[in-house]
């Protein structure tokens, strides 16, 4: 299982939101990279960034910010925000981005769902962001009526490989991950493997999850308040194979 470090950019600035709600964020840094090599010493092996600009207009905006982290830091980026045609897509892929994440776009144009994966293959993931039982999508702005098992088993059919499942009402409130949600869909949905995110705050929580059949974690909170020591929980997990 791979533990994977949030950089949530907004404004050039490294921050995090609260369920999701732009009007309250909490800036860590004004440099992304210095925050992207100092989760490379304590033992992260991938980053997973986000454009939170992007989500919320529709449109990258940080590129610039994640190609220098690309270029300088060394280890797998995925990447998303503002995936939302595939002219977007490529120049994300060009500027050396390991994997990209389409969220609003994968949802609403499966077109450009089965164009991504046909051309990209593993290098695409999904993220799905459910608050309430509802997918919600436009940076967490616009609730959906599409229901998240069945989603995901019809984009498995399309030839998606790996997602990443977000619980809103748990994200940035330190209070425990959704075991119960991660657990039902992996009862159902064999094809895709899962990346589970929102509400991890202790290494007890890793541990949990670390049981089940998933591929990684996303942390951002509980790492940048100090909550879990990214080295020692990397350390833990080799040791616990």
């Amino acid at each position: 299982m791979i533990i994977y470090p949030a950089i949530d950019i907004r404004e050039g600035r490294v921050i995090r939101l609260i369920q999701g709600d732009f009007k309250k964020e909490r800036v860590y840094s004004e440099d992304p990279v210095e925050v992207a090599f100092g989760w490379k010493e304590k033992g992260a092996e991938s980053l997973h960034i986000v454009d939170l600009d992007g989500a919320f207009f529709g449109k990258p905006q940080n590129l610039e910010i994640i190609q220098k982290i690309v270029d300088k830091v060394g280890i797998p980026v995925q990447m998303g925000g503002g995936i939302r045609n595939f002219e977007i897509l490529e120049n994300v892929m060009d500027i050396g981005v390991a994997r990209a994440v389409l969220g609003t776009s994968a949802i609403l144009d499966e077109l450009f769902l089965r164009k991504a994966l046909l051309r990209f293959s593993e290098r695409i993931l999904v993220g799905l962001d459910v608050k309430g039982g509802k997918i919600a999508i436009s940076g967490w702005q616009r609730l959906t009526e599409y229901k998240l098992e069945e989603l995901l088993l019809k984009m498995a059919d399309f030839g998606l490989k790996e997602a990443i499942i977000t619980d809103i009402e748990r994200d940035g409130m330190m209070n425990g991950p959704n075991i119960s949600l991660i657990e039902g869909l992996l009862k159902n949905v064999k094809n895709v493997k899962l990346i589970a995110s929102g509400g991890i705050s202790t290494m007890s929580d890793i541990m949990h999850l670390s049981r089940l059949p998933i591929s990684g974690v996303i942390i951002g909170k509980a790492l940048y308040e100090g909550k879990i020591d990214l080295s020692g929980m990397v350390k833990l997990l080799k040791e616990d194979v």
